[in-house]
Formats: structure tokens, C-alpha cells, sequence
């Protein structure tokens, strides 16, 4: 027989089981005893059984995706962290339906319904226009990942660690002033603590700093442009001093480095840079640049796991409804490379 034309019926007949007990041994496999498990999976295998994932999802509406939205991939992080989630595969077996928002949130909100409508299971949301209680509001299981969270479950690095880490490395390399380089963030948002931990580390030592917050673009020509103009205020305001640069990304850091290597050939001891996220850029830029290493893998790892057990406990004949939100802060690592001491 051909692959697409195996019916239940058919191994059934093979089997000697019921209908009945094949359906169940795919859309609810514990019902069986082990023994009778092997049975039918050796059947599939003898038969050359090609699942028909279509006919499962009209019966019983169960459709193995995860929905996922991001806010670009421009940055790299972005980039890197749906590349881990999408390895989650060979883990936990279910696939992804992926749309960027380009930090838009009427389009986010487009794409949530047009993800509903294809009968996702859950969603993981790196966006950020929406607010946590809209997403509640949602019937689906969600995990969010660095953005605000007060109503839903998430993941996040712990960025005030790696902000105290980075500031005070900047410290030990004998900067005469410390500049964190970031956009406009709002407090509730996790990536705030990248400027509170700097802010503190700078006040508790007493250490000459300068916050620029500015609006930094939203394309890689658009970043550069933005650096070229803070590297120039940095230079005229700073002359003959040791700046210690913290970008609050590894993107932000490797546009910065290239401008100076444009204008030296290298990076002079004047300047001493140091990134955030460990994003591929951070090794493969023109010099390694040190960065606080988010571990991107074990963050989409984390995510997926919480989403996972949300999706499982619906598919019981009971669920229980979650009574407390889960939020996960995964510990920062501070990788020293060619761009500090």
C-alpha cells in the first residue's frame, strides 16, 4: 500500500484493534497500555504509515504550532533567539508559525488573530507594543520574553546583574568617564535594569558616567547613522579621556566599533567597549567584542519548556487553571574578548 493511503481502518485490520483504539493511540496514547502502544507502532512502521497532520488538526483541533512574534530581526539578538527557538523542535516536536512586527502594534495585533485563526496552541512574544493584559486576555497559552510582563508568564535575563557586571569591568579597565549608549525604554520593561544597574555601580563608586538615551533607528542603516552621531558627541565632549562604552546591545556595540575602526584602523586605547546578549555579531565583528552573555539558547529553551507545560495541562480531561504567574530570570555571563582588558 502507499504511504498516503494507509486509513485507520487499515491497521486496524492489521492489528486486530478497533478503530476506536487506533484513534486513541493518536490523540490520547497513555489511554493504552504500553504493550498494545508497541503493537500499533510497530504496525506504522510495517505498513509504512505516513501521518495525515491535516486530518488530526480538523479532528481534534489540536495543531502542533506555536505561534511567535518579534519586534525585528534587524537587531541581532532578535535574530539569534528565534533561531534557538526554532531548534526546539527536536526537543518538544512542535513547529512555528513566525511573524515580525516591526514594533507596530496594530500589525501585532493582526498577526495574533491571524495566528489564532490558524488554531496555534500557544504563543511566544518578544514584541512589546501590546500590553501584558491584552495578551491575558487572549484563550492561549503564553510566554513572553524580555517585555513587560505583569500579567503573563516569561523568561528573562537577569539585567541588572549584567549591567553591574559590564559597568564594573569598564571600571577595572581604568576609564577616566563610563557612557551606557540605549534607546528609550520604559521601566516596566526588563532591559530597564541594564540602565538602573549602570546608574547604580556608577553612584555607589563614585564613578564619572554619562546615561545617553536616544532614539537609535530601526534598520542597520538607521543604527549607524544614530552611532555616528553619538560617537561624535562622545568624541568633542570627551577629548583625551579613556571612554568606557556599555551598549545595551551587542548590535548597538559592533556598529560603534566599526565606526572607530574607520577612523583608526583600530580600536586606541582611548576607547574600551563592551556589548550586551552574546549574539553571534559580538564574535564574528571585526575585533571580538566583550559582551554579558544572555544564553539565548537556554532562555528559548526555558520558554518553550513553560509554554509546553501550559499547552499539556489544556489538553487534560480537566485542566487546572494557573493560579500563580511564572517568571524565569536566567543568570548573565560576563565573556571578556579583544574590546577591554
Amino acid at each position: 500500500m502507499g504511504k498516503n493511503k494507509i486509513t485507520f481502518a487499515d491497521i486496524a485490520k492489521y492489528t486486530n484493534f478497533s478503530k476506536t483504539t487506533i484513534s486513541r493511540y493518536f490523540n490520547n496514547p497513555d489511554s493504552l497500555t504500553l504493550e498494545n502502544q508497541e503493537i500499533i507502532a510497530k504496525a506504522l512502521v510495517d505498513l509504512d504509515y505516513q501521518e495525515n497532520k491535516l486530518a488530526k488538526v480538523f479532528a481534534n483541533g489540536k495543531s502542533e504550532f506555536v505561534g511567535v512574534i518579534v519586534p525585528n530581526l534587524y537587531l541581532h539578538y532578535y535574530a539569534e533567539m528565534l533561531n534557538q527557538i526554532l531548534n526546539t523542535y527536536e526537543k518538544f516536536g512542535y513547529k512555528f508559525l513566525v511573524f515580525v512586527s516591526n514594533s507596530n502594534e496594530e500589525t501585532e495585533r493582526k498577526y495574533i488573530r491571524e495566528l489564532l485563526a490558524y488554531k496555534i496552541e500557544g504563543m511566544i512574544i518578544l514584541s512589546h507594543k501590546i500590553s501584558s493584559k491584552e495578551l491575558a486576555s487572549y484563550d492561549v497559552p503564553i510566554v513572553v520574553i524580555e517585555r513587560e510582563d505583569k500579567y503573563v508568564n516569561s523568561v528573562n535575563t537577569d539585567n541588572y546583574i549584567g549591567a553591574v557586571q559590564g559597568t564594573s569591568l569598564l571600571f577595572k579597565n581604568n576609564c577616566d568617564i563610563l557612557l551606557h549608549i540605549n534607546s528609550m525604554v520604559s521601566k516596566d520593561v526588563p532591559a530597564y535594569a541594564r540602565i538602573q544597574g549602570f546608574l547604580d555601580i556608577c553612584k555607589e563608586y563614585n564613578i564619572k558616567h554619562e546615561l545617553i538615551i536616544r532614539e537609535l533607528g530601526h534598520s542597520y542603516e538607521e543604527i549607524n547613522a544614530c552611532m555616528f552621531e553619538v560617537y561624535e558627541y562622545i568624541k568633542k565632549k570627551y577629548p583625551n579621556q579613556k571612554k568606557g562604552l556599555f551598549l545595551s546591545n551587542d548590535t548597538y556595540a559592533n556598529s560603534i566599533l566599526n565606526i572607530i575602526f574607520r577612523e583608526y584602523g583600530m580600536l586606541p586605547d582611548e576607547y574600551r567597549i563592551i556589548g550586551f546578549d552574546d549574539s553571534p555579531i559580538a564574535v564574528s565583528a571585526i575585533m571580538p567584542i566583550s559582551t554579558i552573555a544572555q544564553q539565548i539558547n537556554k532562555i528559548a529553551y526555558e520558554a518553550m519548556a513553560l509554554l509546553v507545560v501550559q499547552m499539556d495541562e489544556r489538553k487534560k480531561r480537566r485542566p487546572k487553571p494557573q493560579t500563580e504567574l511564572i517568571h524565569k530570570n536566567i543568570m548573565p555571563a560576563l565573556i571578556r574578548r579583544k574590546t577591554t582588558d
